[in-house]
């Protein structure tokens, strides 16, 4: 189903049931707006107009996704909004020129893992990349046509240049027996198409290969079931003969925790990141010992659902530059390994990846809590902009900034967020009226929210809502034992947070309490589900492909997460009453809030019948709800006219159920039950 944009007044009828018309009336408080230049308005929260659209969120800018540099050549992906969020491959010349290499009609990118990561390599003039469509690892050089090197059924990432032989070590997942794809480390031909030859397997999960200066050793990471790669994994390391062979291969003596970003340094000694102390910190193997470079209560790594993260590099061998989490906020820093001193570089961005070492100058992909975002330079004690992607045009005054908040949750345990008030230089509030709030909730659920600018947090703000952007027990950045501390307790623990997070922000007056809405996707969506099953702190949600059947889950996820829902709520046969329990589908009596469902009708991950048979429970009941399917999504949204009408439906939704009538005009979502609303929505 489809929304389209009307200006006259036209209804059309879908087989969800939705409708959008226009028919502009007039707002009440529509005279109190005053067209002169610097005037201030007073209208309700929510109903203010906005410069942000829908379409500006999904439709417009481009992003850098990951940066690498090899033989003096810095290149980057690029997902390209005038392509559809389509991948291409540009190179960063020595002069600042940008040159593209791959265009973003080919679109790259791997699902090594499902969730891929790392899908290209440079060297010299050309570009090995794998493509989205098909999965194979191509070879792209300057005048020649594109040439895959890979087998079908197999999917390649996480690539380093090998000297012996012109060969490349990629990370190899086998989709072609049958069970489960296997994986292996694997070295592929420069020129030549084929199996290429095999390095290491016998693991569940192999990543992040890197070779030392001397092309000498090579290590890596393994894990198997029922770990993630945030949970314990293995540190590998291995000698390259003057053949290219790997030989005496042996595990790294570590303690137990989450190893990642293996590197080695100019001087061939191994250095990694792991959470032995709680915290993601850099490591460095001297004998048969682990040695913590710099013990910080910081993160130097998230979690691994995606390859190819890289969040230190040596600027000298005796210098590293590294991007730090800490208490929430981004920071670059200088560590000196002579002195163990560090020093600040930078610390006004929202998130910082992909530390990278490009002919003697440190550069990273960055991102501001303003608009700015792209890859930065290090010069000295701070940092120059030197590649800004097409990013849209925003005047500064519309940008609500976030403030990191702390507040209690059950057990005495502590929770964290980021809070964004209404921005919009064009309105006053009205006296004594407190604005409307939507709290958001990141996927995993282990990952985080950051400080980075987001527009879609923007698109509600700048129209008069407050936003939160919750970490709840589980979000890593934390320290390990705050993201261990959902293990066990998922579909409890998250919602308690949710539900304490409202009431926080209701004693600080900061938000309206009979205006309190909640959205989330996938796993976040079960916890927006539990929370309107459960409690009567929200007055509405919405979901995108919400899991609300933690058995069928359990049945049908693929390889990557396969041992996840045993740490998340414990082994199946142990504990299914556990799964049964905790549920959404088997709570449909609970949900009592209006709710807005999206849906994609070939999701794999979570069947349609489940969305549909939480819409008709609150159809039957009476309660207002709209149910919007796409007969071509999967789990989560690709099309950029899908999240764009996606985003209007769920504005057209917040202000029916608050009973705002807004200033701009907007496409109108048909609800069931809308009768029941407590005030009649305008249809524009």
């Amino acid at each position: 189903m489809k929304f389209l944009m009307i200006t006259r007044c036209l209804i059309l009828l879908f087989t969800s049931f939705f409708l959008m018309a226009c028919e502009p009336q007039k707002h009440p408080f529509a005279e109190k707006e005053i067209a002169q230049e610097n005037a201030v308005a007073i209208a309700p929260y929510g109903s203010w107009r906005s410069p942000i659209s829908a379409e500006d969120v999904y439709g417009h800018g481009n992003n850098v996704i990951e940066l690498q540099s090899v033989g003096g050549a810095l290149y980057f992906s690029e997902s390209e909004g005038s392509w559809g969020g389509k991948v291409g491959v540009h190179r960063l010349e020595n002069d600042g020129r940008v040159t593209q290499v791959v265009s973003p009609e080919f679109d790259i990118g791997s699902r090594v893992h499902e969730y891929g990561g790392a899908p290209f390599l440079g060297i010299g003039k050309s570009l090995f990349v794998t493509k989205k469509a098909d999965q194979l690892f191509y070879r792209i050089a300057p005048h020649q046509p594109a040439k895959a090197l890979t087998p079908n059924g197999t999917r390649h990432a996480n690539c380093i240049p090998y000297s012996k032989g012109s060969r490349i070590i990629c990370v190899r997942e086998d989709h072609r027996g049958q069970g489960e794809p296997k994986a292996s480390l694997v070295t592929i031909n420069l020129n030549i198409p084929g199996e290429g030859d095999t390095f290491v397997s016998g693991h569940d999960f192999i990543s992040a290969p890197a070779i030392s200066p001397d092309n000498r050793k090579l290590a890596w990471i393994t894990w198997e079931h029922p770990f993630m790669p945030w949970d314990e994994t293995q540190l590998w390391q291995g000698e390259l003969s003057k053949k290219g062979r790997l030989h005496n291969i042996k595990k790294i003596n570590t303690p137990k925790g989450a190893i990642n970003q293996p590197m080695y340094s100019p001087d061939g000694e191994l250095y990694f990141v792991a959470d032995f102390n709680n915290w993601w910190n850099i490591y460095r193997l001297k004998g048969d010992k682990v040695e913590n470079i710099y013990p910080m209560e910081a993160e130097f790594a998230v979690p691994e659902w995606r390859m190819g993260n890289h969040f230190y590099a040596f600027e000298a061998p005796n210098s590293i530059i590294a991007s730090v989490n800490q208490n929430g906020m981004a920071n670059l820093i200088r560590v000196s390994l002579d002195t163990k001193s560090v020093e600040p570089i930078a610390a006004d961005f929202g998130e910082i990846s992909h530390v990278t070492r490009n002919q003697g100058q440190i550069y990273f992909v960055g991102a501001k809590v303003t608009p700015e975002k792209g890859i930065y330079k290090v010069k000295g004690r701070g940092v120059e902009l030197v590649y800004s992607p097409d990013l849209p045009k925003l005047d500064p005054h519309y940008v609500a900034k976030p403030e990191h908040i702390s507040f209690t949750t059950d057990g005495g345990e502590v929770s964290h967020g980021y809070f964004y008030r209404p921005q919009n230089p064009n309105y006053g509030q009205l006296s004594g009226e407190l604005p409307p709030l939507i709290t958001m909730l990141h996927g995993g659920p282990t990952w985080k929210a950051n400080l980075s600018y987001r527009a879609d947090i923007q698109f509600w703000t700048s129209r008069g809502f407050a936003v939160l952007d919750l970490n709840y027990r589980g979000s890593s950045g934390f320290g390990r034992d705050y993201r261990r501390s959902l293990y066990g307790r998922w579909g409890i623990v998250e919602v308690q947070d949710v539900v304490n997070a409202a009431n926080y922000l209701v004693e600080k007056a900061w938000v309206d309490p009979s205006k309190l809405g909640i959205r989330g996707g996938s796993a976040s969506g079960l916890t927006v589900l539990l929370t309107l099953a459960q409690h009567d702190t929200y007055t509405a949600g919405v979901t995108y492909a919400a899991v609300s059947d933690l058995e069928q889950l359990n049945a049908g996820t693929h390889k990557f997460e396969k041992g996840y829902l045993e740490q998340l709520i414990g082994p199946y046969t142990e504990n299914r009453s556990d799964y049964f329990s905790r549920s959404p589908i088997h709570q449909l009596s609970g949900f009592v809030e209006p709710m807005l469902l999206f849906q994609g009708l070939k999701d794999p991950i979570v069947p349609h019948k489940q969305s549909e048979a939480i819409y008709r429970a609150l159809k039957s009941k009476g309660v207002p709800t709209a149910y919007v399917t796409y007969a071509d999504e999967g789990h989560g949204f690709w099309s950029q006219k899908h999240r764009v009408e996606s985003l209007q439906a769920e504005l057209s939704f917040f202000t029916q159920v608050f009973g705002i009538q807004t200033l701009e005009e907007l496409p109108f979502l048909m609800m069931e039950n809308a009768s029941a609303l407590p005030t009649k929505a305008v249809k524009y």
